[in-house]
């Protein structure tokens, strides 16, 4: 008889200081509305057209950095699964920017 075991997931960080969530408020804002905000911004001083191009290349630069937080924070074993914005800043400010014990 062979013996499988399969490992459960660490749930995501729970933040308990006022700082931490926060800081993890901020990150989760900068990935979610960055995209926009550079389209919103270069639309307004040039044209869509230049609009649309620095849209897709903050879209582009955006997955990369996100993907980059998202991997070297999480566990191995845990990035097949998916996460939305908050997950990867609760993660990343739990293990990265605020060292809180966990009780």
């Amino acid at each position: 008889m062979q013996n499988d075991y399969i490992d459960l997931i660490e749930p995501t960080p729970k933040l308990h200081s006022q700082k931490c969530k926060l800081l993890s408020l901020l990150l989760r804002l900068f990935l979610q509305f960055t995209t926009f905000i550079v389209g919103l911004i270069t639309w307004y001083l040039y044209d869509y057209f230049m609009a649309i191009a620095a849209l897709l290349l903050s879209f582009i630069i955006m997955g990369i950095v996100r993907s980059k937080l998202r991997n070297t924070v999480i566990p191995p074993k845990q990035r097949e699964y998916q996460y939305n914005d908050q997950g990867i800043a609760d993660w990343y400010t739990a293990k990265e920017l605020c060292y809180e014990t966990q009780e």
